[in-house]
């Protein structure tokens, strides 16, 4: 009970600060909410689990990710997904995000899904267990069709054997198509 406490005050802040950078940016633009990133984009990059469980094969690891995004049409969602490498194992990652624009081209996300590891038990960039996810990023076109993106991935109760969190750090780079 007290974990779920504790996703919900984390859910409820990350939620506010989003929402507000919206509210704050759209009044000092004249009421005119910026044109945040559009489309979809594959990209590739590093990673690092920046936790430790505890215990045997719960090492913090350092690795690659490749991620990616669909952007629904005419909606602030997206469905995206993450694969995490490096380590013993692979964090396989479909989510849903919330985009907010926070200036042109430019979009802050925070969302939600499910980490599946290729092997349970070894250590991967989050954890070493299937677990939910909280995403929290930041994309943006830094030149035609080209994306940077940034985002922190909290697994929660990420280890075997222990009610430890993971964290992990992605950036790279993306195709926008």
């Amino acid at each position: 009970m007290m974990k779920l406490a504790k996703i919900a005050a984390s859910a409820f802040a990350v939620a506010s600060v989003v929402l507000s950078a919206g509210i704050a940016s759209a009044q000092t633009t004249a009421n005119i909410p910026p044109k945040g990133l559009t489309g979809s984009y594959i990209g590739a990059g590093v990673g690092a689990g920046v936790t430790d469980g505890g215990r045997q094969n719960d090492a913090a690891t350092f690795g690659g990710n490749v991620q990616g995004r669909y952007a629904l049409p005419n909606a602030p969602v997206s469905l995206r997904g993450a694969v995490l490498f490096g380590g013993d194992s692979t964090a396989i990652m479909p989510m849903l995000t919330y985009d907010a624009p926070i200036a042109k081209n430019t979009n802050v996300y925070f969302g939600g899904g499910y980490s599946f590891q290729t092997d349970e038990g070894k250590a991967s960039q989050l954890g070493n267990q299937n677990t939910p996810v909280v995403t929290l990023g930041v994309e943006s076109e830094v030149a035609k069709n080209v994306v940077i993106y940034g985002d922190a991935k909290w697994g929660i109760d990420a280890y075997k054997d222990s009610n430890a969190d993971a964290i992990s750090l992605q950036t790279g780079l993306g195709y926008r198509f």
